[in-house]
């Protein structure tokens, strides 16, 4: 259930093709809050595989959107006035899956900062490690007061006969 939505943009002109609001418009955003809140989905699977039922991590979780990035990037005032607005809202949690392509100082890295006032505040930021990997040095995301999430794979398969265009089936 979505409570409240707001947008940041200080810097520069939008796209026109970028809605002038809180609204997803490339679905990242949306999948991310489905995980953490996303209701219950019966029958669901992967495309007739490990049927089962679905669900966020917290069904009845209230969540209040910050939209800080756009298709040009996330600008840092956008990042820290998110913050500053999502404290002073009194949120329990704060999930940002932002990450850079190379990691900072903690008072060089607005994400670290954020996440410190936060914590300060008793929130606690849930973040990505990063957009890369999986090499040395590619976790981006690491304060010591924020947790810090990735994705990962496991060793369940999914096999199935697949059937090409010309009729061959492997």
């Amino acid at each position: 259930k979505i409570i409240g939505a707001k947008y940041y943009k200080a810097d520069g002109d939008f796209d026109p093709s970028e809605y002038k609001s809180p609204r997803d418009s490339e679905g990242h955003g949306s999948h991310t809050s489905s995980t953490a809140a996303g209701g219950l989905v019966s029958k669901a699977s992967l495309y007739g595989l490990a049927k089962g039922t679905a669900r966020g991590g917290v069904p009845s979780a209230r969540i209040a959107v910050y939209k800080i990035c756009w298709s040009l990037g996330c600008d840092d005032v956008d990042i820290l006035a998110a913050f500053d607005d999502a404290i002073a809202d009194g949120v329990d949690i704060i999930s940002l899956s932002v990450g850079s392509f190379s990691a900072s100082e903690y008072f060089d890295d607005t994400i670290a900062i954020g996440a410190f006032h936060s914590m300060k505040n008793g929130i606690l930021t849930s973040n990505s490690a990063g957009n890369s990997g999986p090499s040395l040095s590619t976790i981006t995301n690491f304060s010591p007061w924020s947790l810090s999430v990735a994705a990962s794979t496991i060793d369940r398969k999914f096999v199935t006969r697949v059937k090409l265009g010309n009729g061959e089936i492997y």
